[in-house]
């Protein structure tokens, strides 16, 4: 089990999720998590690969920059419903349910204001959101969901809703990490490094067919 001491000092590294998850998680007998230093092609080809990027931010330098017409609010308990639909409309390869996101709101992670919308000033209509954890243990934060709606897309919103939460972060956390797929269609490491995420680690979620 790795340590609290541990985990901070290098935690894109020693762990492919964040302390708080790995404390409640349990790995499945058919798959293995391999970091990218570890890992051989030639001795995992019975496995499929997904890689993962994970990055560290130290909640300094931090630059927001405003999206004209496009306000940021926090999200409330009664928008979960708006937020399910926004994650919806942003992906064409997975999906969550009312109920996936409201358990969100019930793990020890929970941090009400770290659930933002990014909004249209002029029709009131949501462009974005954005999702976060704050473990209150380690004062880290994590960011979980960052999504913009396809209409609103190529006008920085996400490196807006980032920025945001990483300010908000930064009253209470003492660093902040992010993950997300290699293979991604949406590159969500370039905004994350546009916001001054760091690291190289990469993790592979490598499992076999039972």
């Amino acid at each position: 089990m790795i340590t609290i001491e541990a985990y901070k000092e290098n935690p894109c590294g020693v762990l492919s999720i964040p302390y708080w998850k790995n404390k409640r998680i349990k790995i499945p007998q058919n798959m293995c998590i391999v970091h990218d230093t570890a890992y051989s092609e030639d001795k995992y080809k019975e496995y499929c690969d997904e890689p993962y990027f994970r990055l560290f931010h130290s909640l300094t330098d931090i630059h927001i920059a405003p999206v004209n017409g496009i306000s940021i609010v926090s999200a409330k308990q009664d928008d979960i419903p708006l937020l399910v639909d926004i994650i919806n409309q942003s992906y064409t390869d997975l999906s969550v349910t009312f109920e996936q996101l409201k358990g969100y709101t019930q793990t020890e992670a929970f941090c009400p204001e770290l659930w933002i919308m990014a909004i249209d000033n002029i029709n009131s209509c949501i462009a974005g959101c954005g999702i976060a954890d704050f473990d209150k243990a380690l004062h880290e934060g994590i960011i979980e969901w960052i999504q913009v709606v396809p209409a609103y897309r190529g006008r920085k919103i996400g490196q807006f809703i980032v920025n945001e939460l990483l300010k908000r972060m930064a009253s209470m956390a003492e660093f902040a990490t992010v993950s997300g797929k290699v293979i991604n269609a949406n590159s969500p490491e370039i905004l994350y490094r546009k916001c001054g995420f760091i690291g190289n680690d990469i993790w592979h979620i490598l499992t076999k067919e039972e």
